[in-house]
């Protein structure tokens, strides 16, 4: 595996490098990087968002940059002011060592005469949207005529957005020998249409195919009636305590509707969309990436460039009109290396459209049941007893201990427990008794879990994120501990110390027995069916061979991980690591 040092970047940016924490390359990275300072060339660069991006081509030009010099010499196009922002941080990030370096971002919503006077006062390398940058252009405001360097970062966007005709008016303003790099996580007929026309025989990089998802993204959608939606939204919603999710709908208007109804109903939400001023936008985006908020409710247009670290779901509150944005989407979550869910609230009138999904995502799909109440009502009990455990205790409460215990005289522990977890335990069970279960599809999960007398069984483990497991390295770590096949795992769901996964009734005995006795970094792993199925009642063991299950030495489960010390489970023995180490760059 390279270095950044093995790439040919010089000492002030590898010094910049080390100091953001940054260790191993991106793919992206690796391959566009040393082609980049081999000298002039155009470049079109495929992959997706969160694979760092913005360093791939960043880096590279800052090497090529004179700052002897006053004058633009690059000038980087992107859709959206926030991915502007970002791209303007990130520059003077890597070029922190590097004396007298000036990056400029020109972007609507701000003081144009401010932008102007920065720009006066010299800018190396404009960040810009297109339309800004056009309007002080026609001003004379803006000089692009000794620019050397061209980026349209996220080109697919931009012309999704309407921009092509600015993008032709502002390259028509640049020198033709100018060398240009097109980085885009798709490649539909307009990105290609832009290559021809103002590229001159560009090198071409792909990097995981073409207008295909991200791999550590899981795909599921429920099936409801187009009444029910915001119903499904809050059953997935409860059923995700930890849920850090981007809500996305197709009008400004539906995106307003839901983020009020949901504030309504006691959550933490906030919508995202064109009709916001940008003073409005900024207040949701900072409240956003300071985690004050747990669902952003946002339209495509206005959630182009959002770049928030740990995005762990994005929910499709419908879906999009165009299928390539779906990729787009989805690519808000399982960003470097990290696992993500992508989950579509769907009527059956558009299932037809999930093939078309998986053919453009190179992903496959799962159907799944909406989560019933008592489901959810399980889930929230385990996570309101982990918050509790975890609850520091605050200084001042030992004041009033003396009284409260006086309050609560009479009362055992089981009783105070139980009446304590009551409190919000009640809030959910009340409002689900009210609001009936959804009716199931009958090939929900692509199983014959919702036939009668052969229900799927749903265990309980006691490990989760705080191990360092997430629901690909649980599965893996539940396959290689079981036997078991890869389908014979499903619904695998992991909380912050503990998680959920189903299988077929007839393996459950083979989990139990499997699991006996294994241990993670020394702490013992308990496994519990949380509901035994009618047709697990009675079942003999299920393997063959003397009835002596195929999993590792009774007593000694995993034992100790092969991973880094204090680093969690990580991956199985005789796997590597998928965690990996840090990644530099996030666009």
């Amino acid at each position: 595996m390279s270095t950044f040092t093995d790439l040919g970047l010089s000492a002030p940016v590898l010094k910049a490098i080390e100091a953001l924490g940054f260790e191993t390359p991106t793919e992206i990275q690796q391959r566009a990087i040393p082609e980049l300072l081999t000298g002039d060339k155009d470049l079109v660069a495929l992959a997706q968002t969160g694979t760092g991006k913005t360093a791939a081509f960043g880096l590279p030009l800052l090497e090529c940059i004179d700052t002897d010099s006053r004058t633009t010499q690059a000038i980087i196009l992107a859709p959206t002011r926030e991915l502007c922002l970002q791209i303007t941080n990130e520059m003077q990030a890597y070029a922190k060592f590097i004396p007298g370096f000036s990056v400029v971002a020109v972007y609507g919503g701000a003081s144009i005469q401010e932008q102007a006077r920065a720009l006066k006062r010299g800018a190396h390398i404009i960040a810009a949207t297109p339309g800004r940058i056009k309007d002080m252009i026609s001003r004379g405001l803006a000089d692009l005529s000794k620019v050397t360097y061209c980026v349209l970062d996220e080109a697919d966007e931009m012309l999704n957005m309407g921009f092509y005709e600015d993008l032709t008016d502002i390259l028509s303003h640049t020198p033709s020998d100018k060398s240009t790099w097109l980085f885009s996580a798709t490649m539909p007929d307009a990105v290609a249409r832009i290559a021809r026309e103002f590229m001159h025989q560009p090198t071409e990089l792909t990097v995981g195919g073409r207008n295909v998802a991200t791999a550590t993204v899981r795909h599921e959608y429920y099936l409801v009636g187009g009444r029910e939606r915001y119903a499904a939204l809050r059953r997935l919603a409860d059923a995700n305590p930890g849920l850090f999710s981007v809500v996305f709908c197709r009008t400004k208007r539906d995106a307003q509707k839901v983020a009020e109804k949901l504030i309504e109903d006691g959550y933490n939400a906030g919508a995202l969309h064109g009709d916001l001023s940008q003073q409005q936008r900024d207040l949701v985006m900072s409240a956003f990436r300071k985690r004050q908020l747990q669902l952003l409710v946002a339209t495509d247009v206005a959630a182009r460039g959002i770049d928030v670290d740990d995005i762990t779901h994005v929910i499709h509150y419908q879906l999009p009109d165009d299928i390539e944005t779906y990729t787009h989407r989805s690519g808000r979550t399982g960003r470097a290396g990290k696992s993500g869910v992508s989950l579509i609230i769907m009527t059956r009138s558009e299932r037809g459209r999930i093939r078309a999904l998986e053919r453009i995502t190179g992903r496959p799909f799962e159907e799944l049941p909406l989560p019933t109440g008592m489901e959810i009502c399980e889930i929230q009990l385990y996570h309101l007893a982990d918050s509790i455990r975890n609850t520091e205790i605050h200084p001042e409460v030992k004041t009033y201990l003396p009284a409260v215990n006086d309050l609560l005289d009479g009362l055992d522990r089981d009783d105070l427990i139980a009446k304590m977890v009551s409190v919000e335990f009640s809030r959910f069970a009340e409002f689900y008794a009210k609001n009936q279960d959804p009716k199931a599809s009958p090939k929900a999960g692509g199983t014959s879990e919702q036939l009668p007398g052969n229900a799927p069984a749903r265990f309980f483990i006691n490990v989760g994120e705080r191990d360092g497991l997430d629901w690909m390295i649980l599965k893996d770590m539940l396959k290689e501990a079981t036997g078991l096949g890869k389908e014979d795992i499903f619904k695998v769901e992991t909380k912050d110390s503990f998680s959920f996964f189903s299988t077929e009734p007839e393996v459950a005995p083979l989990i139990l027995e499997s699991l006996k006795g294994a241990n993670l970094e020394g702490r013992e792993i308990k496994v519990e069916l949380t509901d035994a199925p009618p047709a697990y009642k009675g079942k003999k063991k299920p393997w063959k061979k003397g009835g002596k299950p195929p999993y590792a030495k009774k007593g000694k489960g995993y034992g100790k991980p092969p991973g880094k010390k204090g680093k969690g489970y990580g991956k199985p023995a005789g796997k590597k690591n998928k965690k990996g180490k840090k990644q530099a760059g996030k666009g």
